[in-house]
This record gives structure tokens, C-alpha cells and sequence, in this order.
């Protein structure tokens, strides 16, 4: 099965300028812990978790209503090709320690895959819960592949 198959095809981002205040609303708001960052045309610059926000903005002393994402997000952040195979992905998930990953194409932002989109079908639940339980075990990270 493929990453293409599985991927949230039009997840919900923001902009490198939107501020970490708006993105914390679009998080709630849609209940993810993870947005993709991408400009107007659609480029990848990175991803903004809910931790992001909370130690790269707020425990900082930073105001989310000033503070654009761009200053908190994680750059060149870990992806999957929606060509990839889940099992690729579920291994990347793994060896980065991370729950969602942001499928790009072209370095154009395509999708998004999360463990929960693996969990949802049935031949990947155990993949997915290995990956889960070596990502809270702390699994030493390796450079990506």
C-alpha cells in the first residue's frame, strides 16, 4: 500500500508568516497536534507541533500574537513521497521518533501521513503500534535515510 493512499490529501497548514497564535487556534480548532508549513505556492518549509509553540515560543517569553511560525517551526522537517510505501514510512516515523509526517512531492506539500492514519487499517495496526512504542521508548535516532 502506498503513502498516497492512506494521507490526509488536503491538510490543513500555515504560512511561515501566520503567527504561532493562529496556529495554536487551527490546532485546536481541528484537533492535530501538527501542522505543515508551506508559503503560497505550496513549498514545504517545515512543521509546527503544539510542543513547538509551547517551548520554542511561549516558554522563551515569546508573544504568540507577534511571534510569526517561521521563528518556531522545525525546518526541513522529515518526509514521505506519497509514492513511498506505508511500510517506508512507518520505518521513517520510527527512526526520527515523530507521529506525523508531512508528504511532499516536488518539494510541494502533497499530504500527510500520521501513525493514526496507519492504525485505521487494519494490515498496518501493528506496524503502527511498534512504531508508537519504539518512538516513546526513546529509540536512539538515526540520520534519515
Amino acid at each position: 500500500m502506498l503513502v498516497s493512499e492512506l494521507m490526509e490529501r488536503s491538510p490543513i497548514s500555515v504560512a511561515p508568516e501566520d503567527t504561532c497564535r493562529d496556529a495554536a487556534r487551527l490546532l485546536s480548532r481541528y484537533r492535530v497536534g501538527a501542522l505543515p508549513v508551506a508559503n503560497a505556492d505550496g513549498k514545504l518549509k517545515g512543521i509546527l507541533t503544539d510542543r513547538d509553540i509551547i517551548l520554542r515560543c511561549l516558554a522563551m517569553g515569546k508573544d504568540p500574537d507577534k511571534t510569526p511560525v517561521r521563528d518556531c517551526m522545525t525546518r526541513n522537517p522529515i518526509t514521505v513521497s506519497p509514492r513511498d510505501r506505508v511500510e517506508t514510512a512507518a520505518e521513517r516515523m520510527s527512526r526520527s521518533q515523530v507521529r506525523r509526517l508531512p508528504a511532499a512531492e516536488g518539494g510541494k506539500l502533497a499530504g500527510m501521513l500520521s501513525l493514526g492514519d496507519l492504525s485505521r487499517v487494519e494490515a498496518f495496526r501493528m506496524e503502527a503500534a511498534r512504531t508508537l512504542a519504539e518512538i516513546s521508548q526513546g529509540v536512539q535516532r538515526l540520520a534519515p535515510p
